[in-house]
């Protein structure tokens, strides 16, 4: 079992950044592939960007490429979303989510197994 906790959402006007985190327990960090994921009010909930669990691949929907950077520090067993260029549109729930994978890095919501409470973003305009 692994349990998610997300901090670093808030209110911040369009050109800004955030960074989010997102704490994991356990002590088998590095074996978990790694995701954040979005949720607007009225959409489906949406892939924003993955890292391996050695953090050396990464993948990040188009949307934010360019913009947004995922990290992690396995001696933390914490994995990062630094946020740049905010937008309007990239308002949503914010979800750290967590899957047990040698290889590869899923990039829809159906491959991941754990999941936290999210962190809302909102990005006035």
């Amino acid at each position: 079992q692994v349990q998610l906790v997300e901090s670093g959402g808030g209110l911040v006007q369009a050109g800004d950044s955030l960074r989010l985190s997102c704490a994991a327990s356990g002590r088998t960090f590095s074996s978990y592939a790694m995701g954040w994921f979005r949720q607007a009010p009225g959409k489906e909930r949406e892939f924003v960007a993955a890292i391996s669990g050695s953090g050396r691949s990464t993948y990040y929907a188009d949307s934010v490429k360019g913009r947004f950077t995922i990290s992690r520090d396995n001696a933390k067993n914490t994995v990062y979303l630094q946020m740049n260029s905010l937008k309007p549109e990239d308002t949503a729930i914010y979800y750290c989510a967590a899957e047990r994978r040698q290889f590869g890095i899923p990039a829809q919501a159906k491959d991941y197994n754990y999941w936290g409470q999210g962190t809302q973003v909102t990005v006035s305009s």
